[in-house]
Order: C-alpha cells, then structure tokens, then sequence
C-alpha cells in the first residue's frame, strides 16, 4: 500500500481498535527534536483501514497534542534522596542510579526482589522484550502488567473454554451481520465511539440489541431490551437465561452433542436458578428475563460480547463461563456470525499478555510452566531451562507486598500509573513509597513517576514504530512519522541499555524490526503464533489476523469454524455457581460504588488530562447518584460529596440522574487527588484471573459542608517518596494537578 503523498498511515494510541489515521506535518523533522515547539501535527481520516473506516472519537482527533514537548518529560529525572525533589539528570546518570539500585537489591534480597510492571499501552516489541529483560537480564519471576485489570478474567475464561484466548474470534464487522447481540458489562458510546457504527448497521439490517448494565447509559438507549441487575449478579442472570433457555427448549442439542463436553453438569447447575429465584437475586424482572432468552435463543445467528462490567469482579471467570455457556447451549458459537467475545480495553492488551508481560505466561501465549515451551524459549535466549524463571506474583499481588519482607523491593514500571489506576490506591501508593527504588519510564510526569527514584521519558507512538494486536487480534503496524526530542528514547533504547549495563550486550537489539523478527521466530508454533506476519504484510493487507504460522498463510480472522483448540476439538461447558460479591452492603456502608470510563478520557487520565479540549470536556470526577437518593441523603445537584468505602474516602461533585439504579452509585475513575476513585475500590481477587474486583464495592455518600475543605484520600502528585521518620518531598508541584 502506497502512502499517502504527504502524510503518514498509523494508528491511534488509545484503545484497542487501533482505529487508522494518516498523520501529516507542517514541515519534514531533521533528526531529533530540540525542547522547542515542535512542528505542528495534524490528524486525517484513513477510510479504507477496515476497522474505523475513517471515524475518529475526541480523543483520537487530539492524540498530538501530546507531542508538544510542553506536555510531556523531556530529560531523565533523579531524586537525590528522600525528601528532596525530582532533578534533571543526564542518561548516563539516570542508567547509572538504576543499574546501582537493581544491583544492591538483588545482593540483598536476591533477584526476585526486582519486579517489573509494565503497560497495555505498549507494543508487541516492548511487551517481548520486557519479558525478556526480566527473565534474562534481571532473571526474575515478578513480572506483570496493568493488563491484568483488562480482560485477564476473560482470558482465563475462553482459555478453558476453547483452549485458545483472543478478544474476539471474528473481525469488529462482523457484529453489524449477525441477528441479536447481546451486550453484557459495555458502554461502546463512551469507551469505544467509532464501534458504534456496527450497532447502527446492526439495527438497519433489523438485529436485535440486548443490553446487560445496571446504568441507562448511551448504548444502552440504544438497545432493544436493556436489563438492569444489581451489580455483581451477572453470572446469576446468565444462569437464569439458561435455565430458560432450557425449560422452554431452546437448547441446540445437535450442536451441543456434536462440538461440546460438560453439559449434563452444566444443565444440573442451571437448573437451580428459576426465574422468581435470579429476580431476586438481580432484580431483574423474570418477565425481562424470559424476553431477553427468546430474542436472542430464536434469532438465527447471534452473540455474546462481554465487557469490564462484568469481568472486573472476584468471580469474573466463572461469570464469562456463564455467558459461553448459555452461547453453547444455543449453539451460538463456532458457527459464522455467531460466538462469544471479549471487548478488549487497552490499545495493546491482546498482545501485551500474548508476549511475555504477563507472570505466568511466554512469548506466543505459551505457558511458562510448561517444560516444552520452557525449552523452546529459553534455547532461542541462549540460557538454559533452569536459567528460566518461574512464574511470578499477579499485578495487584506484586504492588500489595511491595517493600515489605518477601516482596519486591525495587521495580522497574514501564507505561503504567498504579497510584491511580490500580484498586485501593492509597495502600498501592504507600507500598510504592516504601520501596528501596522505583523507576518510571513514561511518556509524561504521571503521578506514579512523581514518586520515582528515577523517571526515563519515553517516546511516543508517533515517534516511533512498532506493532500492536488490537481486540479481533488483528496485528497492526503503528508506525513513525516526527522525531522524539533530543532527551527522550524509546523504551526499547532503554530496556537495551539497560541490559548492556547488566552484561546483556547481546539480544536485546533496539530496533523494532529486529524485535518482531525475534519474536515471530518465538512465538512459532504457540497458540499465539506470529511466524508468518511481517511488517510489510501489515502494510499492504491492513493488518493480518493470527495465528499464521507461515509466510503463505493467509491469516485466521475467524477462530474455531471448524473445532475448538481443545485437545479434542469440543469446547468445555464449565459448572458455575452464582455467589455473592466479595463485599456486601449493611447499615454504615448501604450502597454500591460501581466504576467506569467518561467519553473525554481513557485509563488513568495521565494522557488526556492534558489534552486541552478533553480537559474542557470533561474537566473534573463526578458521583452519579439517583434524584430519590439524592434527597434521602440530602445531597443537591452539584454539590460536593464523600464517597467512603472500607478503605477509604473519595471526593466530588453530585451529578444527579434518573439513569442509575437508586442503590447504586457511579464514579469514573480517571483522577487522582481527593476525587480518586480508586481510594475506595476493593482489590478482592478473583481465584483464577487474579482480577480485582474494580465493579462493585459497599460505600456510604454524604454530603460535604461547603466550608468544609475535602480530605484527603491519595493522588501522589509532588510529594516524592519517603519511609517511616522521613520528610516528604518540598519541591515544586507537578504540573498533574492543575490538570
């Protein structure tokens, strides 16, 4: 594909559509930028990129504005002891401070008290080489990613499923085909705008649109039937549908005979949960209920999208076990325009886990614990199995025990900022505080870098090239169109670096090309197999969809048409039980906090915070509350309020509305400081996934005295690391909180 005459095609650095767009600059760079003002980048439509086919949300059209060097790290920064304030530093000094610290934590404590964190936002070639730099170069087991609060529960999901995990298993237009689609757990209007256009399609051809949100939000005004449950009992509703489904005899037995195993259990189990009993439990009418199973059961072809909403709990597994089971039943999958998906968040979550981020997990989607897979991997590093780590702690697991007795006690965060993003965030910011070192390599001066030891300013993504795989796990080439300034590198510049300091001169190359060469070499023949992709490939089909295993291959848009990659082709209907959430109402805390994104921000609002016309749009945390609560409470449009949970308080202004159950409420979580969501979440951990439960927590809301100044409750901005004794940070405040 030839590129446009004066413009560059790329990819959007947000979520994961990856939608197209063709950068174009007021004049040609020359090599690194200086500290000045950059060129002027603007952003145009791409319409044959299959995916967004030209549409672009707000936050796409002002993606660069980030590139303006105003808005983001310039240089490296040091922090010279506790208390004092982040410096500018030289690279030689900031490589230095962290190879130092890595070496005296690793004498102390020994290599697994190094951990590395790193983003959904990276792509393939950092997410590989990451893992790589931990096991190899750091030979440490405590690796993980912020991909982890995404869709791990999913994932683990569908892996037991269909023995195979990507987003969707079917390209984004197919949804726009098939006949009803229901949507459990998803706001698209907000999260994913140009996505949309496949509901629309969806509703002009006459599909169907059931929604499954306890919010009357904006997709589901659009829906045909949108069912409200009290939060946490998705899996009771799914349970409901199937004994429904069963009763009335819906159930595809043809199919479920010939492509699945475990039904018979899974018919037993659903057929405890009645109708009067799950509208009980979710306080969804049964009369709902029974309308919902016969448009979706009756419709020829169908699917089942799943989303945060119902993945981010302490059973989200066994949650999406129940929405594939029910899509079993019906015969709803492996079947064209039929099946089950998972809308993956991050701009790089599918691939991200795919190759080597995750604790448990090899480049290819291969397992870590396996002996075959441990070979292939650790003979193509030069080490030997042994040399190979095992598997480490999740996510939040690693942030929970940091700098204490057994935890890590240095990490290395790469394009993540936990000290808002990761749930009860004031424990997550104290434990980052109490390590020996931290080190934040980051596109902007975020509020995790503010309590860094050492800050590395990151290149951006359009100043340099690099794959991503976006939600229909197709693999797309994002690619370089300015120059970074002159003190900034790309992260693979640093993890190359850094392991040349740690005596890895060898393997771990910075040039992206060289990176995916590597990986398509490890990742032949894993489930997640790249062998047969290459950047030149990417270019001229408009991404291509693995596994492909081989030049020639053609790519697999859609997964399991034929079998499942199980070993014997069937997909596992898996037994669940409804239970309850991990932390229920009572007197002191009566209601549930359930969290979510706004259509002006993305993740933790590091970036789009400082975007201008985001910030205007919308420019502070809200509490959505009911008008009946409201006046229970006392509480008046506008007015500042608390909300408190077990762990903490948030605070911000009531925004009232009739779209919101009464016993819930709703914050988004894009802020730090007093209106951080985050403070209050509760970080209960689903038993496989390792996924916090973000979706629903027990809080109580009252009324501030416009007087009264809010307290406090996280947001580490400017304050700088320190330990027990020790002074806080008396430097300048960082520019996050005017923000």
């Amino acid at each position: 594909m030839n590129e446009p005459a004066d413009g560059i095609r790329t990819h959007c650095p947000y979520c994961a559509l990856q939608c197209g767009m063709v950068l174009r600059q007021s004049r040609p760079g020359t090599g690194r930028r200086d500290q000045g003002a950059a060129a002027p980048v603007t952003v145009d439509a791409w319409p044959q990129f299959p995916v967004n086919r030209g549409a672009l949300c707000g936050k796409g059209q002002s993606a660069t504005e980030l590139l303006n060097p105003a808005a983001r790290l310039g240089t490296p920064l040091v922090r010279d002891g506790y208390g004092t304030a982040l410096r500018p530093a030289t690279w030689d000094e900031a490589l230095e401070r962290v190879i130092s610290g890595i070496r005296s934590v690793q004498a102390e404590h020994g290599r697994d008290a190094v951990g590395v964190f790193g983003g959904g936002g990276l792509t393939n070639e950092k997410a590989y080489l990451l893992g790589k730099f931990a096991r190899v170069a750091l030979g440490t087991s405590a690796i993980d990613y912020n991909g982890r609060f995404c869709m791990s529960s999913a994932a683990a999901a569908v892996n037991r499923a269909f023995g195979l995990d990507r987003g969707l298993p079917f390209p984004l237009a197919d949804i726009a085909e098939t006949d009803c689609v229901l949507l459990v757990g998803s706001n698209l209007a907000d999260t994913m705008p140009p996505a949309l256009r496949y509901l629309t399609q969806l509703a002009e051809r006459g599909g169907r649109l059931i929604v499954v949100d306890p919010r009357h939000t904006r997709t589901a005004a659009r829906a045909d039937l949108h069912l409200r449950p009290l939060p946490g009992t998705d899996l009771a509703l799914a349970l409901g549908m199937l004994h429904i489904a069963l009763a009335e005899g819906h159930v595809d037995e043809d199919f479920v005979a010939a492509r699945t195993s475990g039904f018979a259990a899974v018919r037993a189990t659903a057929m405890e949960y009645w109708p009067a009993r799950v509208e009980g439990l979710t306080g969804v009418p049964a009369h709902q209920i029974r309308e919902a199973v016969r448009m979706f059961a009756q419709a020829p072809t169908g699917m089942v999208l799943t989303a945060r909403g119902s993945e981010q709990h302490s059973k989200g597994t066994d949650t999406v076990h129940g929405w594939i089971n029910l899509c079993l039943a019906l015969g709803k999958v492996g079947r064209p325009l039929s099946g089950y998906g998972c809308l993956t968040g991050q701009g790089n979550g599918q691939g991200g886990r795919e190759h080597g981020q995750k604790a448990d997990q090899l480049p290819g989607y291969r397992s870590l614990t396996d002996p075959v897979a441990r070979e292939h991997t650790a003979r193509l590093w030069g080490i030997t199995p042994a040399e190979l780590p095992g598997p480490g702690t999740s996510a939040y697991e690693m942030l929970d025990t940091a700098g204490t007795p057994g935890g890590v006690r240095a990490m290395l965060v790469f394009g993540s900022n936990p000290v808002v993003s990761a749930p009860r965030a004031d424990h997550v910011e104290q434990r980052l505080r109490a390590l020996d070192l931290l080190v934040v390599a980051d596109v902007v001066r975020s509020e995790t870098a503010e309590l860094a030891d050492v800050v590395l300013p990151s290149a951006q993504w359009a100043e340099e090239t690099g794959t991503l795989t976006n939600l229909e796990g197709r693999v797309v080439l994002r690619r370089k169109a300015v120059e970074p300034p002159a003190r900034v590198r790309t992260d693979l510049e640093i993890l190359s670096a850094l392991a040349a300091r740690l005596g890895r001169a060898e393997g771990f190359p910075a040039d992206p090309r060289l990176v995916f060469d590597e990986l398509r070499t490890v990742s032949a023949g894993g489930p997640a197999d790249y062998a047969g992709i290459s950047y030149e490939r990417i270019t001229e089909e408009n991404g291509v969809f693995w596994p492909c295993p081989a030049d020639g291959h053609p790519g697999t848009p859609r997964l399991f048409l034929e079998s499942f990659a199980t070993p014997d082709g069937r997909a596992r209907m898996m037994p669940v039980h409804h239970r309850s959430v991990a932390e229920t109402t009572d007197e002191r805390y009566p209601l549930y906090l359930v969290t979510g994104r706004v259509l002006a921000h993305y993740q933790s609002g590091a970036q789009t915070r400082r975007v201008a016309a985001l910030r205007a749009a919308a420019p502070e945390p809200y509490v959505e509350i009911h008008p009946s609560r409201a006046r229970r409470l006392g509480v008046l449009e506008g007015e500042p309020v608390t909300v408190t949970s077990r762990r903490g308080t948030a605070v911000a202004q009531a925004r009232l509305s009739t779209e919101i159950r009464p016993d819930v409420v709703f914050m988004p979580f894009h802020w730090s400081g007093p209106g951080r969501a985050n403070t209050v979440t509760n970080p209960a951990l689903d038993p496989v996934s390792r996924m916090p439960e973000f979706k629903v927590c027990a809080v109580r809301v009252e009324p501030v005295a416009a007087r009264q100044a809010p307290p406090g409750g996280g947001g580490g901005a400017g304050r700088g690391r320190r330990q027990p004794g020790r002074p806080r940070e008396t430097g300048s405040a960082s520019a996050v909180q005017t923000l």
